[in-house]
């Protein structure tokens, strides 16, 4: 049996990754692939309880280090439980977030920096990296104005647009030294638009013609 694919969904707060993942699952699926559909911080009781840590507000002034380790936690055991067995048993997985958030979040907008966050992923991800990460690239201002129509913003989403300059930095740098597997796709625009630039990326990655 094949090993799967691992696609990862990559943006800020407002980019539209939820929408996004919608869009790749109907791709799949159109093509008789029956992707697991899963997100970070999350995807296992463990990871979902370290999710609600991070996004709370009651923990507002937690240390950016404390931050990157429950982030890495929560993906140690998102990836022994249950990425790597999916991939190994040849099924597609589709994770909304992955470590290039890591990179962005905290390694950028945290001030971290690569180093420690690469140490980290070489530790906690023994070689494993995604076949494709999708980065929905938007203005800071314009992912915020969309974000603040929810109620509630959390922890992330509260932070200032200074936070998400930096991280946006790290993403589009991150798409300049991994074209390989990285695309930014522009998701500025209307939500038509975005999709196929989606497929189109999907398409190319994955050996089809439009």
């Amino acid at each position: 049996m094949s090993r799967g694919r691992f696609i990862t969904i990559e943006g800020l707060e407002g980019a539209g990754k939820t929408t996004a993942m919608a869009a790749v699952e109907a791709w799949l699926q159109a093509r008789g692939i029956d992707p697991l559909m899963t997100r970070e911080p999350g995807g296992t009781p463990v990871g979902e309880a370290v999710r609600g840590l991070l996004l709370d507000h009651t923990y507002h002034g937690m240390t950016a280090k404390a931050e990157a380790l429950l982030v890495f936690a929560a993906r140690a055991e998102h990836l022994e439980q249950v990425i790597t067995p999916a991939l190994e048993a040849g099924r597609w997985v589709v994770s909304d977030r992955f470590t290039d958030a890591s990179y962005a979040y905290q390694g950028g907008g945290r001030g971290l920096g690569e180093a420690r966050i690469e140490a980290l992923e070489r530790w906690v991800q023994d070689g494993l990296r995604p076949d494709l990460t999708l980065y929905l690239d938007v203005p800071v201002a314009r992912g915020l104005e969309r974000a603040a129509t929810r109620s509630d913003p959390d922890r992330f989403e509260s932070e200032r647009e200074g936070f998400f300059e930096r991280a946006r930095g790290v993403y589009r740098r991150r798409c300049a030294e991994h074209p390989e597997r990285m695309r930014l796709i522009d998701a500025s625009g209307e939500v038509e638009a975005v999709r196929r630039r989606i497929e189109a990326a999907l398409a190319l990655s994955f050996g089809e013609s439009e």
